[in-house]
């Protein structure tokens, strides 16, 4: 009873995880500074391979399918449509039974 008691009283010390703009930081100095080597090492082939990235990345999203098929609002409802459609079951002779449909606007 004396530890739930000591848990409950002295909350455990969390230390702070890693937060998403350290990574993204981090993650384009990397890019930055592979880009800057790049540069460095080859000159104008550096260009053309940025360029057909560049032109890679855009062959892929163009050729990607969207998944939002539709933007536009749906087309207003037709009033002939706007009907409650009813039935009766009649029998009109012993074993026979016969529906009747009717619609009714509101």
């Amino acid at each position: 009873m004396s530890r739930r008691k000591q848990a409950a009283e002295e909350p455990e010390e969390t230390t702070p995880g890693p937060s998403r703009a350290a990574g993204g930081c981090v993650l384009a100095a990397l890019v930055l500074g592979l880009g800057a080597a790049l540069f460095a090492a080859l000159g104008n082939l550096a260009v053309l391979a940025v360029w057909a990235a560049g032109a890679l990345a855009l062959w892929r999203t163009v050729r990607r399918p969207t998944k939002i098929e539709n933007h536009s609002p749906p087309p207003p409802r037709d009033p002939s449509r706007n009907t409650n459609t009813q039935f009766t079951v009649v029998e009109d002779r012993p074993g026979h039974c016969t529906v009747v449909w009717q619609k009714e606007r509101p």
